[in-house]
């Protein structure tokens, strides 16, 4: 029943099927594939119904179900934040990478943080790592301490409200921002704007508007020999490139790409 019922309105009928049903009986989802008779006990079967219906009608499985998993953890989410992609997994390997051969590099900053699951991850990966997380809504904010206190790297992290950089004056080894770059026109037709929060999707007029304010930041909070790591979209690299010399001239760049062979990843060095 449930894979019919979300055909029409999801490319994965199955799996989200399989996921809502782990998530009503308290299994996981192997043990879901295993058990293809099992029956509904007490209200499951009227939560599972609840739960179809509300897929159905097009809202996100992720905040349905109220968690989504990303590189190997589950994070908290509702729908204030952006669900997190498996392309954004590269700008976590590409973090690691840096400070797991810069062991001195240990204060770092996530711009935008959402559900807090790049600086989380850091977190968790690196146990002597300092981390601040911002973002300029509350309730991300709240979400985000709520998946850091699940990975126990609660005394880790500082939680700011804040638009971009603004209100900080640290100085900072790795500066990480996953921000809205989608232009705002483009958002019309897009499915993704309609379920989650526009202001994590949207890049203003040419999507650029907001990594343009970023580096105009960056100069005076990245230390000398410093990392910026910036998620960007497919057909920005070459403008973000533009933005990022005439903002921070003394800086390497360099643009890697996703599994899909797409430029994903803007990478800036600055020199000593």
């Amino acid at each position: 029943m449930g894979r019919r019922t979300l055909k029409p309105t999801s490319d994965t009928p199955d799996l989200d099927t399989q996921l809502l049903l782990s998530e009503v009986l308290g299994q996981t989802r192997t043990w879901i594939l295993t058990h293809p008779d099992v029956e509904f006990e007490g209200t499951q079967s009227q939560t599972f119904l609840r739960d179809l219906a509300r897929c159905e009608a097009g809202e996100a499985l992720p905040y349905v179900l109220g968690w989504w998993e990303f590189y190997g953890r589950r994070f908290q989410l509702t729908p204030e934040v952006l669900i997190p992609r498996p392309e954004t997994e590269l700008l976590i390997e590409e973090a690691l990478l840096f400070l797991r051969t810069h062991p001195d590099r240990r204060m770092a900053v996530d711009i935008g943080t959402g559900c807090g699951c790049i600086a989380v991850n850091l977190a968790a990966e690196i146990p002597d790592l300092n981390i601040v997380a911002t973002d300029i809504e509350v309730g991300a904010l709240r979400i985000a301490r709520n998946n850091a206190c699940d990975h126990h790297v609660f005394s880790q992290m500082w939680f700011v409200q804040a638009d971009l950089l603004s209100p900080l004056k640290a100085s900072f080894d790795l500066i990480c921002a996953n921000l809205p770059y989608i232009p705002s026109e483009e958002l019309v037709d897009l499915v993704v704007a309609r379920r989650e929060p526009r202001s994590a999707l949207d890049g203003g007029e040419d999507g650029l508007q907001i990594i343009d304010r970023l580096m105009v930041q960056i100069p005076d909070l990245l230390a000398p020999r410093g990392r910026v790591l910036l998620e960007i979209g497919a057909d920005q690299a070459e403008a973000v490139q533009t933005i990022v010399q005439n903002a921070i001239p003394a800086s390497i760049v360099e643009v890697l790409q996703d599994l899909a062979g797409r430029d994903r990843l803007l990478m800036i060095d600055r020199r000593g």
